[in-house]
């Protein structure tokens, strides 16, 4: 799957990112110094953190079953600024590869908050909504790349473990 990625969802949104999507199938067969630049995406899914705007509730759900297990390559292309925050008033610089949220408290706190006020989303009840998939969860590699990188306590989700490079599974 191939996304567009913008800093809104108006007429004056703009276009901020791309991001690739694979399954976990062909993600274990990127060679190991590639798998590097790939992020899990279970824990996006079952915060609720990822959605589809303006997609029917079942038809997001649909989407978001097939998303299960999956991986994301992000690159931003533009800081447009938010939160706040000014940005630039073109794309300047080199790209930008960007990683997941992977538990609870990594985001910035507000942030979600004000992209669900904006968007007219509830994180919370997505997330309700979305526990039908934690059975069709498996651990992913890269769920504890940024742990120790957050200054506040971050606590995991049922269905988001990390996987280690042997293999196994551990939370």
């Amino acid at each position: 799957m191939q996304c567009v990625l913008f800093d809104g969802n108006s007429s004056n949104a703009n276009l901020n990112g791309i991001e690739y999507i694979i399954s976990e199938k062909l993600f274990k067969t990127l060679p190991a110094d590639e798998k590097q630049y790939w992020h899990p995406h279970n824990y996006e899914i079952l915060s609720g953190e990822l959605v589809g705007p303006r997609l029917p509730e079942a038809a997001e759900h649909v989407l978001m079953k097939t998303k299960v297990n999956s991986y994301g390559k992000t690159w931003h292309l533009w800081n447009t600024g938010a939160y706040g925050q000014s940005g630039d008033k073109l794309p300047l610089g080199r790209p930008m590869l960007a990683w997941s949220f992977n538990h609870d408290g990594e985001a910035q706190p507000g942030l979600v908050e004000s992209r669900d006020k904006a968007m007219g989303i509830n994180s919370g009840k997505v997330r309700q909504e979305r526990q039908d998939l934690v059975p069709l969860t498996q651990p992913q590699m890269g769920v504890d790349a940024l742990k120790g990188k957050f200054s506040g306590p971050t606590q995991s989700i049922v269905g988001v473990e990390n996987e280690s490079s042997s293999g196994g599974s551990q939370q």
